[in-house]
């Protein structure tokens, strides 16, 4: 959530940047008005509790108290009710402020670039050269079907679309996978984190997924709990209302979990194979920090993930994100995007990277001291997957796949999986 405070002081930064992400910025008039309104309101109740004071001050100063007593009695009282009165609007007021300021996006950092919509991103960089072919790749789920490792008609039998089975070296390979990220992210400094699938409402309002992304989610009403769209939720809510100690920052934290989305926004998009699934993998990467610091530990995590896309060899591109494909929490976005073969070859999105600055925060009420005598300020928080799972191998199978039909694992993923080959007969083996 924004900090009224910024609205107050730089009104037109938080309008430049709405315009920015192409939505109306009549929302800092509303709520400009509102605070004004507010403080209005809070200059009123002051003013009869001063005037209360003063009446009882009087009484004190009284040669016969218990006379003024009686005779002022009637004031005070109908002060009181006024008091009651004026203490109410307040609370209103800032219900109300608060209500709009929950579906306001954060505000955009200085260095992202303007621009319409994804083919306004930036390439920073790319890493590794897409692989020349001799013969004709065939995509991820047809290599997954006639090797028997993944099954995508039985899972629709159980569960319907967008849902997978992965058998034998598939599931193999992707456990693989998770171990392989999580024991990086211990190389880098990341406590790992076994976290709840199911988050609480608040859980869920105070790192910025609802209510505008009520509808993308999986949950039960009845109870009011959320399946985690990602382990982001529960890592930054990790702290939630807290005060940390400066010496504690930069937390890092990271998570390998199971992530449920609706993906009502896609409908028609990626229907085959493992791109977008209702339920899938990830090992997620979340940093608390200091402000100062906000900038260039993106910097770091980022590199955090682009260091897995390299261990495997999997040729991939850093992409800045431009002012209308910033997501509503993020300040500034870094997308990583693996190159696949399927399809005439092309870059997919495999990391997403963002700082979110004290936009999180603010709602998680996550707070920190430099001293003891300080006071407390908020952290900021960052995120990105390191790196989905699902998305990662699909793109082992597609870069590494053979003539035969088997393929070839990176030789980073050998020590994790036990075998360096899976055969055209879907066999795990180590060659």
């Amino acid at each position: 959530m924004l900090d009224i405070a910024l609205l107050r002081r730089d009104p037109e930064r938080v309008r430049e940047s709405a315009r920015r992400r192409g939505q109306d910025s009549a929302f800092v008039d509303r709520v400009l008005e509102l605070d004004e309104t507010r403080r209005r309101a809070l200059t009123a109740l002051e003013a009869l509790k001063a005037e209360k004071n003063a009446l009882t001050a009087s009484i004190a100063r009284a040669a016969d108290r218990g006379a003024a007593a009686r005779e002022l009695r009637p004031q005070i009282a109908a002060l009181d009710a006024r008091i009651e009165e004026a203490a109410s609007a307040p609370p209103v007021i800032d219900a109300q402020i608060a209500a709009i300021l929950g579906d306001v996006p954060n505000v955009l950092d200085p260095s992202v670039p303007p621009g319409a919509g994804s083919d306004d991103n930036v390439v920073l960089r790319s890493w590794g050269e897409p692989r020349a072919f001799d013969f004709v790749p065939k995509p991820h789920w047809e290599l997954g079907e006639t090797l028997g490792i993944i099954d995508f008609e039985r899972a629709a039998k159980l569960s319907g679309s967008r849902f997978s089975i992965l058998k034998g070296a598939g599931v193999r390979l992707q456990r693989a996978i998770a171990g392989f990220f999580l024991d990086r992210a211990a190389h880098n400094g990341y406590t790992e984190l076994g976290v709840p699938y199911l988050v609480s409402r608040t859980t869920m309002w105070s790192t910025g997924q609802l209510s505008k992304f009520a509808d993308a989610m999986f949950s039960d009403p009845s109870v009011e709990m959320f399946m985690i769209p990602t382990a982001e939720v529960p890592l930054t809510a990790y702290h939630k209302d807290e005060i940390l100690t400066a010496a504690l920052l930069p937390l890092q934290y990271c998570s390998h979990t199971a992530c449920f989305r609706k993906e009502a926004g896609a409908a028609g998009k990626d229907t085959r194979g493992l791109i977008r699934q209702h339920q899938f993998e990830k090992v997620e990467l979340v940093w608390l920090t200091p402000a100062e610091r906000s900038l260039d530990d993106l910097d770091r995590l980022t590199a955090h993930a682009e260091g897995l896309l390299q261990e495997l060899g999997l040729p991939y591109r850093t992409m800045l994100l431009c002012s209308a494909d910033v997501g509503f929490n993020s300040a500034k976005t870094f997308d990583l995007e693996v190159w696949l073969p399927s399809d005439g070859g092309g870059y997919r999105e495999i990391s997403s990277c963002s700082s979110c600055t004290d936009f999180q925060a603010r709602r998680s009420n996550i707070r920190f001291r430099r001293d003891a005598k300080a006071k407390p300020e908020f952290v900021h928080t960052l995120n990105g997957s390191g790196l989905a799972v699902g998305r990662t191998l699909l793109a082992v199978l597609e870069n590494y796949q053979r003539a035969d039909g088997g393929i070839d694992l990176p030789a980073a993923l050998v020590p994790f999986a036990g075998f360096d080959v899976i055969a055209a007969d879907g066999s795990a083996v180590r060659s």
